[in-house]
């Protein structure tokens, strides 16, 4: 027999590996061939190729995260969480001899042909669906505004009444294949949301109703029910294919199911409720709402400028965000273009505050931040507010206020100076491209913005002193440091060295103050106290507190102990500065609410930066967590006495 598997865990660091290494053991055990793709932090490591999925007997994945099962369609698929993989590989791999595992048929019964994340994991239903339509619909809005914007730039004319195309030029052209690319804003809107919602089977009722909910004919209308209505369309014709896909029917009827009776049933009854019920209703909520918008002037405005400002800079590319986002979108295909450029405006601004905040104001940033703030800067200017995401993570209570703040006073100017933006972006890209009105007053909007946001994190945040060196300050430590063997407890690199370095072993990242054969605490959160101290001891952490938050998140997805006296607890952090490794010993155990039920007594700390330049050290945590695996290693180092003979057994690991 041979079979495939996929690991996979949330973080992709410990679990991923452990999962894959005892199913390759059980495989071993049972005789039987496997292959095992993990991904992990690294990426996907092991990929299957084409020929060995077609030889496959069957597939088993073990993951607590969406793993793409499109690959394997007509193949016997056993999907199960990452722990059953690291508890139980012999009994899944013994379904599959035993042929329990049934075969993937592909996106039925309301699949989307990945795996479901646990509970904790999953974002409302709602907003994924309608993102996915959203993410479809912007390119037609870029692709419209753009060629409009180009065409009224270049070829436009002054009239009384503003730039005019001639109607004979090859511009008037371009103008026209801008305005094609506007009418298929609504329909792919809707079409995606269905497609999200039911698959392929909604696709056509959701691209039909939502051309009919932007063509008001259709209903007695004079104007359509515009994105209002496509969102109405598209929910509609998900549900309602979804809901057809689950009828009992024939055999002989069921290959016919989606390319005929679904999308033609959906189509039908999506279109006649729009076009009898619920059309007409709509439009005229999405005609009073456009005419409100258009009517806003004065403190209305001001009040409009605020309110986007600040939700685009909440969460940087979150749901509230998006919701803004979205919003702005949708007014640019109804001609109003100056409620996307105060969006424009504050989309930008709070990653490239951060970013001069780090060149004016030093002594509020770490060395790691002063770094990404350059790559913040830049972010901004392709109009990325992601870029402000590390700033915020390290220190939400300061940086959010100031970056709302900021974003906010960029958009009252731009709303102020009548700035408007013909394409769904921002930042100052879109006006080096030609689709901003009021040029002048977008970059004054941004410039005031950003000098606001920097102004704003120099009132708020504090400085930031020097990492710590192992109870040791000053120049001579580092010297000394960089020539002590890493056995030493003073074997600490400055973190510019550490993005230099090499990792080829586990001990390249543990040293002897970072082990304890007789770890402090009677419960899992004491023994998790005391392993970040003496991260902290060392220089390694910016704040203790964030980094033990990522530690708590991550065991509140699952616990990290995986069973046989072994715990992982392990966080991606930007308060780590490097990644690094404490071994801790418990010999009375503690309980981790493990797989097993049996108390955690050997325990690893895995401390690892949110950006690091390199992935070697993945890799060793990949090695450490198989090696967790072999039951000789584990009992030895249940036997070590002291801290040099435990490094001794780590020093294996290569």
């Amino acid at each position: 027999m041979k079979l495939l598997a996929i690991t996979s865990c949330p973080n992709g660091i410990a679990h991923t590996y452990m999962a894959a290494e005892n199913l390759q053991k059980a495989a071993d055990k049972l005789g039987v061939s496997m292959k095992v793709e993990t991904q992990g932090s690294i990426g996907v490591e092991n990929q299957f190729t084409a020929e060995e999925i077609r030889e496959a007997d069957g597939i088993i994945i073990a993951a607590d995260k969406s793993v793409d099962k499109s690959r394997f369609i007509g193949k016997k698929l056993l999907v199960a969480g990452v722990q059953e993989g690291i508890r139980n590989p012999e009994g899944l791999i013994q379904k599959m001899i035993t042929g329990e595992a049934t075969v993937y048929r592909g996106q039925r019964d309301g699949e989307n042909g990945s795996t479901p994340q646990p509970a904790a994991k999953q974002q409302n239903t709602f907003y994924r669906h309608l993102m996915s339509g959203v993410s479809y619909m912007i390119p037609f809005i870029v692709v419209g505004g753009l060629l409009i914007a180009i065409a009224l730039s270049i070829g436009g004319v002054p009239t009384p009444g503003g730039l005019q195309i001639p109607e004979d030029s090859f511009w008037k052209t371009i103008e026209r294949l801008g305005a094609a690319s506007f009418t298929f804003m609504v329909p792919i809107l809707a079409g995606f949301i269905a497609f999200s919602i039911a698959d392929r089977p909604g696709l056509a009722p959701g691209i039909v109703g939502g051309y009919i909910a932007a063509n008001g004919s259709f209903y007695g209308s004079e104007a359509g029910a515009g994105f209002l209505g496509g969102i109405v369309a598209g929910f509609l014709a998900g549900y309602v294919a979804l809901w057809i896909k689950k009828w009992k029917v024939p055999k002989a009827i069921t290959p016919i199911m989606p390319i005929i009776i679904i999308p033609v049933l959906s189509s039908l009854i999506v279109g006649l409720a729009f076009i009898y019920l619920l059309g007409g209703s709509i439009a005229q909520v999405f005609e009073m709402l456009t005419n409100w918008l258009a009517g806003m002037q004065g403190t209305s405005s001001i009040l409009l400028a605020l309110i986007l400002g600040a939700m685009i800079s909440f969460d940087m590319g979150g749901p509230v965000n998006k919701v803004a986002f979205m919003f702005g979108s949708a007014m640019i295909a109804e001609g109003n273009y100056e409620i996307m450029g105060p969006i424009a405006v504050a989309i930008c601004v709070p990653p490239i505050g951060l970013g001069l905040a780090t060149f004016l104001f030093k002594r509020k940033f770490h060395n790691a931040e002063r770094e990404s703030g350059k790559a913040a800067f830049t972010m901004g200017l392709f109009g990325i507010t992601e870029g402000a995401i590390p700033f915020a993570t390290q220190d939400p209570l300061r940086v959010i206020p100031s970056i709302m703040i900021g974003s906010m006073t960029g958009s009252v100017i731009a709303m102020f100076g009548n700035v408007g933006d013909r394409v769904a972006h921002g930042g100052p890209i879109v006006a080096v491209l030609g689709a901003v009105d009021n040029v002048t007053m977008f970059f004054v909007a941004v410039i005031v913005g950003s000098i606001v946001t920097a102004l704003m994190i120099k009132l708020l945040k504090k400085d930031q002193a020097a990492p710590r060196l192992a109870g040791n300050q000053g120049a001579e430590v580092e010297a000394a440091a960089a020539v002590e063997p890493v056995l030493t407890s003073r074997a600490v690199s400055s973190p510019s060295d550490e993005s230099h370095r090499t990792v080829r072993k586990l001990t390249d990242i543990i040293n002897l103050d970072l082990i304890d054969t007789s770890l402090a605490g009677k419960t899992r959160d004491e023994v998790i106290d005391a392993m970040i101290g003496k991260l902290d001891a060392q220089g390694v952490l910016t704040s203790p507190g964030e980094f033990k938050t990522a530690i708590l998140n991550r065991e509140a997805e699952s616990s990290t102990g995986i069973g046989m006296n072994v715990a992982v607890p392990h966080g991606k952090s930007a308060a780590v500065l490097k990644p690094r490794v404490v071994f801790g010993l418990k010999p009375e155990g503690v309980d981790w609410n493990s797989a097993d039920g049996e108390p955690a007594k050997l325990i690893f700390m895995i401390a690892v930066p949110a950006e690091n330049k390199g992935n070697e050290h993945l890799k060793i945590l990949q090695m450490l967590s198989r090696k967790l695996m072999d039951d000789n290693f584990r009992e030895q180092l249940m036997k070590v006495k002291s801290k040099q003979e435990a490094f001794s057994l780590l020093d294996q690991i290569h």
